[in-house]
Order: structure tokens, then C-alpha cells, then sequence
């Protein structure tokens, strides 16, 4: 991971475009490919972000260093370095991963046992599939065959929906799995959650831990 604490002014331009005027901010850029703008506060959340794939390259312009990152959509994100204050890298290696709570762990384990719910003719790979950047919860076919990735937590919000998001993106470079879709399943989805899923093409399961244990109506509500 690279660190660097500058006063910088940024420039989004895709769908949308979006200025951050020149103040002092850290900038990361994660082995992932990855690059995120953060301020002193607005806690985890960053100003502005490229995920991966992207590419990031770095020239001059007026005097001033200038990061340009572009992704595999053509949108860029571009950085004007008045200052750098600090650049620093650090190996961190391989993550192990989130260890999950007893009842996400089971919903998982139940899950892969009973394939069957999220579709008939659907079959389990493998639990806890083994990526670059963490493993997958579930991944599984569909009864057509495709590829389909997992991701399971006891409350779906926002950041559940990015962490499988960066799982597809890496997911889709693998010719032997490609086309991979995402399935984002929890006992209880937020309304944001669920929009920005659909918006990428992400279903919505919710679970129901009972009915998987075999004490209620086992059937799964997908959206």
C-alpha cells in the first residue's frame, strides 16, 4: 500500500464530474489497483475513489505533479499535487479475511448445503473461494450454468455490496469463471443496499436462518 499526504486539488470526470478544490488530504493506493482520496474526517469513507481495474500514471503539468487514473470504463480521476507532505510504501501481504460471527458463519455452512433454495438445478463449487483480495463466501452455478458469487452477511448494507463488487471485478478476469454474477443474500438487506445492488445488476436474497435450519418455511425470498 502506498500513503501519501498531500495538498492536492481532484478532478472526477465519467457519468458525472465532480472538483475538489486544493487542500490537504491522504491519498491511497492499495495493492488492488485501487486509489482513494480521504479528508480528516467523514470516518472510512473516502472524497473521491477509483475502484480496480484502473491504471494510474504520473506526469507534470505547470510545475505540478499530476496523477491520472483511469479505469476500464474510461473514466478518470485526476490528481494536481500542489504539495506532497509524505509518500510512503508498505508491503502488508495477503489479508486473511474477515472472520465472520457465529451467524453469519452457520447461514453460510446451511447455505452451501442446500444450494437448492436459491434456484433449482443451481450446485456449490466451493465455499470460501480464494481470490486475491479475500475469500468468497459462496461460489456457485445456476441451472444455466453460469458462475454466480456469494456474498453473505446477517446485515446487508452498503459495504457488503462494494466488497462483492470488487470480488465480480476479479472474478470476470478469470477466463475459466467469466461471466460471473453476484448474489447478495443477508438476514436483513438496508434499502440503500438493495438500490445499489440492482444498479449493478446484484440480486438480493434475504435469509431466513429458521426456515434454513429446517424450523420454519424454508423458502428463501429472492428480489
Amino acid at each position: 500500500m502506498r500513503l501519501v499526504i498531500a495538498r492536492c486539488s481532484v478532478d472526477y470526470a465519467g457519468r458525472l464530474t465532480a472538483h475538489l478544490p486544493a487542500a490537504p488530504r491522504l491519498v491511497l493506493v492499495k495493492a488492488d489497483g485501487s486509489v482513494s482520496v480521504h479528508a480528516d474526517d467523514r470516518a472510512y469513507k473516502p472524497l473521491n475513489w477509483m475502484s480496480p481495474p484502473c491504471t494510474l500514471k504520473e506526469g507534470e503539468e505547470d510545475g505540478a505533479v499530476v496523477w491520472t487514473v483511469v479505469n476500464k470504463a474510461g473514466e478518470k480521476l485526476i490528481l494536481t499535487m500542489e504539495e506532497i507532505l509524505h509518500d510512503s510504501s508498505h508491503e502488508l501481504g495477503v489479508d486473511p479475511g474477515l472472520i465472520k460471527d457465529g451467524v453469519e458463519a452457520h447461514l453460510q455452512e446451511l447455505l452451501a448445503d442446500r444450494m437448492e433454495t436459491l434456484g433449482e438445478g443451481w450446485s456449490l463449487i466451493r465455499r470460501e473461494y480464494p481470490t486475491a483480495i479475500g475469500p468468497v463466501d459462496i461460489l456457485c452455478r445456476d441451472a444455466d450454468g453460469t458462475t454466480v458469487a456469494v456474498e453473505i452477511k446477517r446485515r446487508g448494507e452498503i459495504d457488503g455490496v462494494e466488497q462483492l463488487t470488487r470480488y465480480l471485478d476479479l472474478l470476470n478476469r478469470d477466463p475459466h469463471l467469466a461471466p460471473v454474477k453476484g448474489v447478495f443474500a443477508a438476514q436483513e438487506i438496508k434499502p440503500q443496499a438493495r438500490v445499489l445492488a440492482t444498479d449493478r445488476a446484484i440480486s438480493c436474497v434475504t435469509l431466513d436462518y429458521d426456515a434454513l435450519r429446517g424450523i420454519d418455511d424454508d423458502k428463501l425470498r429472492l428480489f
